[in-house]
């Protein structure tokens, strides 16, 4: 992947970059190999984006100046004139923008940060990689579409957010052949997928999931055709109503369990690294605050009905009532 390689320019849009303002940026990056301009101070960030960059670099071990843009709205402004970079955060090495959150993340699990930084990889084994026959199907067609040469390119960023594409391996990558499908891993990716399911789920709604053992515990939403798909395929999780008993008789799926005494008990006695929990309510917030409830108790493997009961009725069952 190639850097953005965009340098300073006067203008974004109609906007005009001040010079005390340029004069700010420039201090900045003179004095400082590594900047990143970003909402939020370095140990409280006030944006997702800024926080996910922040987090990747505290990772490399890199020090780095952190410009919060929100104590002056013409820095804030000028530094999108000054990259001709309409967003924020932005990250500089060596006087030269690098790119924002996206970029950034992308760089950072094919390895190319760490090259551009001259932080040194470890030396890692070969990651071992689990594929449901429904992926393996879908990744064998891929590669054969892809030509000569194709992999799988699988690499996950310091926030274990997953990018899984089609392309030549990279110099420094590892290669995996997992079910006939020729993986190629980013190296710095290689000990944090070690271990990772990829499923994929067919249809309009449908695509790839993996589930990651090396992630820390999070809530992850589950559609209903995905959902659907793990049932057709008896694949063993404990459904959770997080209803009231009214609603519930009114409208329930079934082979759920409500989410009352009895069934909190049963649920403290299970196995909390490989149990999993799917969560649901009636259209997907009640049952989300169950799953982060459950997670902060221990659960590993804790989903959440995306648009809850409703979502199931239109997009499942329509015989069940909406209410």
């Amino acid at each position: 992947m190639a850097l953005a390689s965009r340098g300073p320019s006067a203008t974004l849009g109609a906007m005009t970059l001040a010079e005390p303002v340029r004069a700010t940026i420039e201090t900045h990056l003179k004095n400082n190999r590594i900047v990143v301009f970003m909402k939020g101070r370095r140990g409280m960030p006030q944006c997702g984006f800024s926080a996910r960059v922040l987090t990747i670099l505290e990772e490399l071990g890199q020090e780095f100046q952190a410009v919060n843009v929100l104590e002056s709205p013409e820095l804030r402004e000028g530094i999108k004139a000054y990259a001709n970079w309409p967003t924020i955060p932005q990250v500089y090495v060596d006087g030269k923008f690098v790119g924002g959150c996206d970029i950034v993340g992308e760089l950072y699990a094919s390895g190319e940060l760490h090259k551009m930084l001259g932080v040194e990889f470890e030396n890692v084994e070969p990651p071992v990689l689990k594929l449901t026959e429904t992926a393996a199907e879908a990744l064998r067609g891929a590669l054969e579409d892809g030509g000569a040469g194709a992999s799988i390119r699988f690499a996950v960023d310091a926030q274990y957010q997953p990018l899984l594409d089609l392309g030549p391996a990279q110099p420094s990558d590892i290669e995996v052949l997992v079910s006939g499908v020729r993986f190629a891993v980013a190296r710095a990716s290689a000990k944090k997928v070690n271990g990772a399911l990829i499923d994929f789920v067919p249809g309009e709604h449908g695509g790839f999931r993996i589930e990651n053992p090396n992630e820390p515990a999070r809530v992850r939403d589950l559609t209903s055709t995905e959902l659907r798909a793990w049932m057709s395929e008896n694949r063993p999780f404990e459904f959770i109503d997080v209803r009231t008993v009214k609603e519930r008789e009114m409208a329930s799926i079934p082979g759920t369990k409500l989410l009352d005494d009895d069934t909190a008990a049963y649920l403290d006695g299970l196995d909390r690294s490989e149990t999993v929990l799917v969560f649901h309510c009636h259209h997907g917030g009640r049952s989300l605050a169950a799953g982060q409830h459950y997670v902060q108790r221990g659960f590993k493997r804790v989903f959440n009905l995306k648009g809850g009961i409703d979502a199931w009725a239109l997009e499942v069952d329509n015989t069940i009532p909406r209410y």
